[in-house]
């Protein structure tokens, strides 16, 4: 497995799965995490609506440094399949909520409603909001027991991307 094997797995997880994991902290650091149906814009930012009052939301924008991950919970037991990141999430405005706008929801959309702009704008309670990853990893593909061929390594580890 090369490098590039590494990040088209990274690419394959993110648009084979819906939702991911978003983590923020409150003002006194307590961790909060919460499960968002996402879009990905590109291979660093994923795009989401919530509603602008939920504790996530209202997180974020106190403090922007955000972490997720992208898993398979369909695997087996031991065979983990994620994608992790860590970066600033924001309330989007302007050129980027018209970007994302294009991208969410999913081209496979599988039940998910067309979002417009008065959707996430004006008196509406909800709004889109965009992580874009200033790092990211993938935890190697690998059967449990056996070393990764990247690597050689025989236990879960992830690889920066």
């Amino acid at each position: 497995m090369t490098d590039d094997d590494l990040a088209a797995h990274a690419r394959a997880l993110i648009s084979e799965n819906a939702y991911l994991t978003l983590s923020t902290t409150d003002a006194d650091g307590a961790p909060w995490t919460c499960p968002v149906y996402f879009a990905p814009e590109d291979d660093h930012t994923f795009v989401w609506v919530s509603e602008s009052g939920a504790r996530h939301s209202r997180n974020l924008a106190a403090r922007p440094r955000v972490s997720l991950v992208v898993f398979d919970s369909t695997v087996a037991p031991y065979h983990g399949r994620a994608v992790y990141a860590v970066g600033e999430a924001r309330e989007l405005s302007g050129e980027a909520l018209d970007r994302a706008l294009a991208s969410y929801p999913r081209g496979d959309g599988d039940g998910a409603s067309e979002v417009t702009l008065e959707d996430v704008s004006g008196a509406s309670p909800y709004r889109m909001y965009a992580m874009v990853a200033a790092e990211r990893w993938v935890l190697c593909p690998r059967d449990p027991g056996q070393p990764c061929d990247l690597h050689g390594e025989a236990r879960d580890h992830r690889v920066q991307l």
